[in-house]
């Protein structure tokens, strides 16, 4: 899988690029990230691939953590509240 297809905006690229880049710019990164992701993507493969490609090398990077929680939230989801976790069907 290529950087291109799953960073078409350079946007994981550029983040770990970035001297002095805290938590809140990651997550805001991470988020406009995951919308541009292709139709049809699976969000944790994709996150995974990142995560090979720039986390391996920079695991203290508040990127890195970032994507570590997207990937637990994607892979391990809470049950949802309100009314569509008491429905039944």
């Amino acid at each position: 899988m290529a950087r291109i297809e799953l960073d078409p905006k350079s946007l994981m690229f550029e983040a770990y690029h970035i001297d002095g880049i805290k938590s809140a710019e990651c997550r805001s990164i991470f988020l406009d990230w995951a919308l541009s992701l292709p139709g049809g993507q699976d969000s944790a493969t994709a996150i995974q691939v990142i995560l090979d490609m720039y986390g391996a090398a920079n695991p203290d990077h508040p990127m890195s953590v970032v994507l570590q929680q997207g990937l637990e939230a994607v892979v391990n989801p809470k049950r949802r509240g309100g009314w569509r976790g008491r429905k039944r069907d």
